[in-house]
């Protein structure tokens, strides 16, 4: 039995989750690993949580916001910008490997990038294998 990744994506309302809802309806393929959680700004999004999801069963998280200067928020996306940078730092600390985290920008009319950015983040993931916990037990 091959290896399946659990993705968590978080994204933002107005952008990347209207992006994710036209992939669905424009029927693009991308595989099913993906659960996603909607926040109002990937601003909301504190680094905390995604450790949390890791922790909690997650083999990668991927935050989704609007393109720098198209947040809904003015600058939601600058702060989440400067969260994830710290982030990576403190996870590189950790030796979590940085594919499993990931930050990227999807605009309401991009559901052929969310669906690329989906297929990309499930390789990456099914390279590394499942994420450690629990001192090297998964589950």
């Amino acid at each position: 039995m091959s290896f399946e990744p659990k993705i968590l994506g978080i994204l933002c309302n107005w952008c990347s989750y209207s992006g994710a809802d036209l992939a669905g309806t424009s029927r693009k393929k991308y595989p099913a690993n993906i659960r996603i959680m909607r926040v109002m700004c990937s601003g909301r999004v504190d680094p905390v949580f995604i450790l949390k999801a890791m922790e909690s069963g997650a083999d990668g998280v991927l935050v989704l916001g609007c393109h720098p200067g198209d947040c809904h928020y003015s600058e939601g996306n600058y702060k989440t910008i400067r969260r994830m940078t710290m982030l990576q730092k403190l996870t590189d600390q950790m030796g979590i490997e940085s594919d499993r985290i990931r930050l990227d920008w999807v605009s309401a009319s991009e559901g052929d990038n969310f669906s690329a950015i989906i297929r990309d983040m499930t390789e990456k993931i099914k390279k590394l294998g499942p994420f450690p916990r629990n001192g090297g037990n998964n589950g």
